[in-house]
């Protein structure tokens, strides 16, 4: 299983979702269903865009958990 820890980012760096929007080029209800985790996917493209904007990268994004 994948952990997203997004939420967990943006609270550490104190960023909220439209300044991740601004930042990212990723739109708003995107960002939105990856921070509530209501989304069953996540493209690359996104994932590079995250770790570029939040200055991470993307083992801190996404954490496996076995099992």
């Amino acid at each position: 299983m994948l952990k997203n820890n997004l939420s967990k980012i943006m609270g550490e760096k104190r960023i909220k979702i439209y300044e991740l929007e601004k930042l990212s080029g990723i739109s708003r209800s995107t960002l939105t269903r990856l921070y509530y985790n209501k989304t069953g996917t996540i493209s690359f493209n996104t994932i590079d865009k995250l770790c570029n904007a939040l200055e991470c990268n993307s083992q801190e994004l996404l954490e496996h958990i076995p099992g």
